[in-house]
């Protein structure tokens, strides 16, 4: 187990504890500077996913609260009142994880095995171009939500279940699709940001343990640094998710997606050229 284990564990705990609260795709932005780092392509994929165990702690505890009143309805949770108010973040929570887990299992396979194959800078400018197409419908969703709803429904469950299914790929935001959805479905944007993270949580957890079912333990990683990158992660993004929350509100992470997602492709152009 060397230093640069270690060094890498920080930096990638670092980068995972800012971007899990943009839309503009941790785990394509992970990648990308775990590929940059010298980890090859399938197993940065995979580091990525793992990584979020760090922040879904944050999470936790952000909303510690939120969490707390759904564990309370579950006793009084009914199927005749699957979608009434009391209950209904509840069910969407359960129906949009099913609906990840039936749609990402074999897009994850999938991405492993694509990785595992292509060099390290068309693996970049991959991530490059999702990183723009999910600023794209970032951008159409900011300019025809509508603000309207709060409570979701049995299709937002398995629309927005869908969408994270699909966001297992580098590049494709799981916020930024997750909320885009919720705000072209006319949510009020405070409610389609929490709706999204919360959903975040068991989701994270199951993409993590996937990951160590799917490596046959921690890909490519040594114990140590791995619970070093979760450790640092977690304190990052948990000291990072209010400010991040109100700034979620004022600036168009379009944007920003377009920006990192044209450098990844020039750089990856070029990684590609060099190699």
């Amino acid at each position: 187990m060397s230093v640069t284990e270690y060094v890498i564990a920080i930096v990638a705990g670092i980068v995972q504890g800012i971007v899990e609260w943009l839309p503009v795709s941790s785990q394509g932005n992970l990648s990308l500077a775990l590929t940059l780092m010298g980890v090859r392509p399938e197993t940065a994929l995979q580091l990525a996913l793992f990584f979020q165990v760090g922040t879904t702690l944050s999470a936790v505890a952000y909303y510690r609260d939120d969490i707390a009143t759904l564990f309370d309805s579950v006793s009084s949770w009914r199927p005749g009142s699957a979608y009434r108010e009391d209950h209904a973040v509840t069910s969407y929570l359960v129906v949009a994880c099913a609906v990840t887990g039936l749609v990402g299992i074999p897009i994850y396979v999938f991405a492993v095995d694509l990785a595992g194959q292509v060099s390290g800078g068309l693996f970049i400018a991959t991530i490059g171009l999702l990183l723009i197409l999910t600023g794209v419908l970032q951008r159409t969703s900011e300019s025809l939500s509508m603000g309207r709803r709060n409570v979701p429904t049995a299709f937002d469950s398995i629309v927005v279940g869908a969408v994270q299914g699909i966001a297992i790929l580098p590049g494709i935001s799981r916020s930024g699709v997750t909320t885009s959805v919720l705000l072209f479905r006319s949510y009020e944007p405070p409610a389609a940001f929490r709706l999204s993270f919360l959903l975040s949580i068991p989701a994270s957890l199951g993409a993590a343990a996937l990951t160590v079912v799917g490596a046959g333990g921690l890909p490519g990683i040594g114990l140590g640094p791995a619970i070093t990158a979760v450790l640092v992660s977690a304190m990052v993004g948990y000291l990072t998710i209010g400010t991040l929350m109100r700034i979620v509100d004022r600036i168009p992470f379009s944007v920003v997606c377009f920006g990192l997602g044209a450098l990844a492709l020039v750089g990856g152009g070029a990684v590609t050229v060099i190699v």
